[in-house]
């Protein structure tokens, strides 16, 4: 990030309007939420020739010089890839995102991306939030499918990583894990953090970690296999697929990382050897999302159907079961 720095100075009309710096900061800069403006005072980087308190204005003709942080130009490239659009405003969007796609660069996926597919889409997204991944308030895996929400604006971006960070967004998911004996709901609680053993994997075995708490309960239960939904309270990276490998005993279908193959194939019926022959992706779709927007108020609420191929392995369980 750099720096444009932006001088002004207090009137006598503002004094009149306004009680507090804080207040009149964010009148004059409606991008910046209170948060962040209360941020960068703490930086210092609103200064001028007399103290400053964000609680009172200063005198008249006092100059103020705000530092404010500009975003670096990215190199990612905008790029023409199919988004499924669920809802958009000019504030946010949420899309449906598909089993396969990557939410942002990184080594080994440099292009193909969401964040391309979203900078063609929404072009002056360029700097909201992180530089590398403008607009991105959370990810899901490249295997899981489902609903996200995107930023459009910095505002909006910060409202949302306030929301997720105080637990105040709803989040289901479903999957279909191996095993048909597990608990019908269970809370599942642990420290989550980086493998000692597996630097690619997160693991519950670790001596310091994240707190990560999941609600789950079974859907349906079929032979070998379990139609899972889950609740997030939190959003560590991986805790699904942590949590129901390592605490359930009862890894998620076609898992490559956290699963176990060899175990699952002996109960696949000709449907499924069919189905799942190319097929890389776990069986996890996160199907719901709830929260208030962050500017409007408004309660929002978007809930997708897992992928044709997950639907079809749940019909062929269901048939085998009867």
């Amino acid at each position: 990030m750099s720096e444009e720095t932006i001088v002004f100075t207090i009137t006598e009309e503002d004094l009149q309007e306004h009680k507090r710096l804080d207040s009149f900061l964010a009148k004059r800069f409606p991008d910046l939420s209170r948060s962040l403006i209360k941020k960068l005072f703490q930086d210092d980087h609103i200064q001028a020739d007399v103290k400053l308190e964000l609680k009172k204005m200063p005198p008249a003709l006092t100059e103020i010089r705000f530092k404010m942080p500009v975003a670096n130009p990215v190199d990612i490239q905008p790029q023409d890839i199919p988004l499924e659009v669920l809802f958009e405003d000019e504030h946010l969007i949420i899309i449906n995102k598909a089993a396969g796609m990557v939410v942002h660069p990184a080594a080994g996926n440099l292009d193909g991306t969401l964040v391309n597919a979203i900078l063609h889409h929404c072009p002056d997204l360029k700097g909201i939030g992180n530089e590398k991944r403008p607009g991105i308030v959370h990810r899901l895996d490249k295997g899981t499918s489902g609903v996200m929400v995107i930023a459009k604006t910095q505002k909006c971006h910060e409202g949302l990583v306030e929301l997720f960070s105080t637990h105040d967004i709803d989040r289901l998911y479903e999957a279909i894990a191996l095993g048909a004996r597990i608990a019908p709901s269970k809370t599942l609680e642990s420290q989550i953090g980086r493998s000692p053993h597996n630097r690619l994997k997160m693991s519950t075995k670790v001596k310091q970690g994240k707190r990560a708490l999941t609600h789950m309960k079974v859907l349906s239960f079929f032979d070998h296999f379990s139609h899972v939904e889950l609740r997030l309270e939190t959003g560590r990276t991986h805790q699904i697929r942590v949590h129901l490998s390592e605490l359930m005993n009862s890894p998620i279908l076609n898992d490559p990382l956290y699963g176990r193959k060899n175990d699952e194939k002996k109960f696949f019926n000709s449907t499924m050897k069919s189905l799942l022959k190319d097929y890389e992706h776990p069986f996890l779709h996160a199907k719901f999302l709830g929260f208030i927007h962050p500017i409007t108020k408004e309660r929002l609420e978007f809930e997708t159907k897992p992928p044709e191929i997950f639907q079809q392995i749940l019909e062929s369980l269901n048939d085998d079961h009867r």
